[in-house]
């Protein structure tokens, strides 16, 4: 079964009560998690948006709140934490963890960073979005990693993307706002879809630009299912 995720990331704006909403979106369209972000101000820089974007981060302060609300809507979530201590207060709380392109691109270079290997400490499943083909990596090994064939442009057009060696991967990560790509990558055998969610693309949310509403989500699920039972 393709376990699709949604995307909430930073789209709820730090509002309890929109992402209760979003949840209950994802549920109901039949996905089996919603995922967020866990970041701070040293990952966030010189961002302009930063002090908006550090309301919809995942610490110590709200993932009490976040975890009761997904347990009361009954749905997963994980988060993709982007600085090593995160690690530590998400631990008690998600099943897996997410590694987003950036911080995958020093395996690549035979390194490796305090990070990625608290992540892989955890024993748990971690999920990793890579641009470039991971499978001569010694980590490509591991049983507990999964790996998600991501293109990093919000958004990114269909000729952006190459689902040539797909079957390399375990999945996509998607940033097209065309919905043919997650369909066509779990035709070609994705088993994991990972798609950035909204309540309204034209309400005022970050990332808007690679999200879905919940009437794509939907249609994007039922296909899913569908070719599940097709494919061989």
């Amino acid at each position: 079964m393709v376990f699709v995720t949604a995307e909430i990331g930073v789209n709820w704006n730090g509002d309890f009560n929109l992402v209760r909403q979003m949840m209950e979106e994802a549920r109901n369209s039949g996905c089996d998690a919603v995922k967020f972000q866990s970041f701070n101000e040293q990952v966030l820089k010189d961002n302009p948006l930063k002090t908006r974007l550090l309301k919809t981060s995942i610490s110590q302060e709200n993932i009490k709140e976040i975890d009761s609300i997904s347990k009361d809507v009954g749905i997963e979530w994980y988060a993709t934490p982007m600085y090593h201590e995160a690690v530590d207060f998400l631990e008690p709380f998600v099943n897996r963890y997410k590694i987003r392109n950036m911080d995958s691109e020093i395996l690549h270079k035979d390194g490796t960073s305090k990070l990625l290997e608290k992540v892989l400490d955890s024993g748990k499943e971690v999920i990793i979005s890579s641009e470039t083909n991971p499978k001569e990596l010694e980590s490509y090994q591991n049983e507990n990693i999964k790996w998600l064939y991501v293109v990093p442009k919000y958004p990114c057009k269909l000729e952006d993307i190459d689902f040539s060696r797909i079957k390399d991967y375990d999945g996509y990560s998607n940033h097209c706002v065309n919905i043919i790509a997650p369909i066509t990558a779990v035709i070609l055998g994705a088993n994991m879809i990972e798609i950035h969610t909204t309540l309204n693309k034209n309400g005022d949310y970050v990332d808007n630009s690679v999200s879905f509403e919940k009437n794509d989500l939907c249609k994007l699920v039922e296909s899913i299912r569908d070719i599940e039972r097709i494919r061989r």
